[in-house]
């Protein structure tokens, strides 16, 4: 019945959808789909709140969970109940930072800035010859689904020349305006890389004062995952191992990719493995840890700007590479940090670390992907936004 409702609505909102006014005073914000407040969208909207234009335009916040306390003056909307249809049809602007359903309509009277959610390494969209994503799909399927959703963007942020180029590719996005200006969601990390404000959260967040963090955030595996858009937590990382190894002088956040959907119990490890939710912001925990340990994530992308220790836990390199996804940048040669292909090798790896030795490879690697992170990216999109 809710699904036959649902199809009744979306029907409506096809037919109304350019009868209905815009209103450029009325902007659309939503990250992950609605799975959380976070991204380049939260940033952005948090600087339209720091220079009060809040009270100015009626910002609108699309979520699953409406619960999730958000600063400022906001509409939290639910995902896919009748006013969220109501605001897709009288919104003059879109935040979003990943593709959105395929029923979506959008006026030429809208724009839609789509902010996207990181550098890529692993290849993207179009430039995919094989996935299975969730099981098995066709990929000239997910190759027209994206090129439909792609045609609706009026901008694309890019962090870098890198990803500008690949964006141009891999999202047909040739002929359309890219904002090569670093990513919003970083701004936080050259702003508030400061160490009055770095251990006022991690009072927040409950973390100890008195240990080194290591955060551990890797990506999900395209076949491994419990149902369609549903990923298990892929991992061969000792935590036992590490505990006895590093606990005196570590404790762990484990971060899960958006798209994991796992139920782990961490409590043998209470005191030395914390976990956060994806409502909590992985922009934070950045900024409160030492180092960082992933293996094929974006997060190696904006990590970077801190200029803080990475390592790369990846133990299934060879057919991450040749049988997933492949990437597009030479991994092995160009990451500033070691390569661990085992929980030995990588607690040798953080015992011994010297950053000396990567300083030459760090810097090359900050020139590539951080050049265009100023701190002033959110701003830039407000100036956008509001025309200035």
């Amino acid at each position: 019945m809710k699904q036959k409702i649902k199809q009744l609505i979306i029907k409506i909102y096809k037919r109304l959808t350019y009868i209905i006014p815009t209103s450029k005073k009325i902007i659309l914000f939503q990250s992950s789909n609605g799975r959380n407040y976070s991204g380049n969208p939260r940033y952005i909207y948090e600087e339209m709140v720091r220079q009060g234009l809040d009270k100015e335009y009626t910002l609108v916040w699309l979520l699953f969970d409406t619960t999730i306390e958000i600063p400022g003056r906001c509409k939290k909307i639910r995902n896919n109940y009748i006013p969220y249809f109501w605001y897709l049809m009288r919104a003059g602007v879109w935040v979003f930072d990943s593709r959105q359903p395929m029923y979506m309509r959008k006026k030429d009277s809208c724009m839609y800035i789509q902010t996207w959610h990181g550098t890529p390494l692993k290849k993207l969209a179009l430039d995919m010859d094989k996935m299975d994503m969730g099981g098995s799909q066709n990929i000239e399927g997910y190759h027209n689904k994206f090129r439909r959703a792609t045609s609706l963007w009026d901008y694309l942020i890019s962090q870098n020349p890198f990803s500008t180029e690949i964006f141009k590719s891999c999202f047909a996005f040739e002929d359309k305006p890219i904002l090569e200006i670093g990513y919003p969601r970083n701004d936080i990390l050259i702003n508030d890389d400061n160490p009055e404000a770095i251990q006022k959260m991690r009072q927040k967040l409950g973390l100890p004062l008195d240990k080194k963090i290591i955060l551990y955030a890797p990506t999900w595996r395209d076949n491994e995952f419990h149902s369609k858009g549903k990923y298990k937590f892929a991992s061969k990382l000792d935590f036992d191992k590490a505990r006895e190894a590093l606990g005196d002088e570590y404790v762990f956040i484990v971060k899960y990719h958006y798209l994991v959907s796992e139920s782990i119990d961490w409590s043998p490890y209470k005191g030395f493995v914390y976990t956060f939710d994806e409502t909590k912001d992985i922009a934070w925990l950045y900024l409160v840890s030492d180092l960082l340990i992933t293996d094929y994530s974006s997060v190696m992308f904006d990590y970077s700007i801190l200029r803080r220790p990475m390592f790369f836990f990846a133990y299934d390199l060879e057919d991450y590479k040749d049988n997933l996804r492949g990437f597009y940048f030479d991994f092995v040669n160009e990451v500033p940090g070691p390569i661990s292909r085992d929980t030995d090798q990588l607690i040798e790896d953080i015992l011994t670390y010297d950053p000396v030795q990567w300083k030459d490879k760090y810097d090359a690697y900050h020139e590539k992907f951080n050049c265009r992170d100023d701190g002033k990216a959110a701003d830039k999109i407000v100036k956008k936004i509001t025309g200035q």
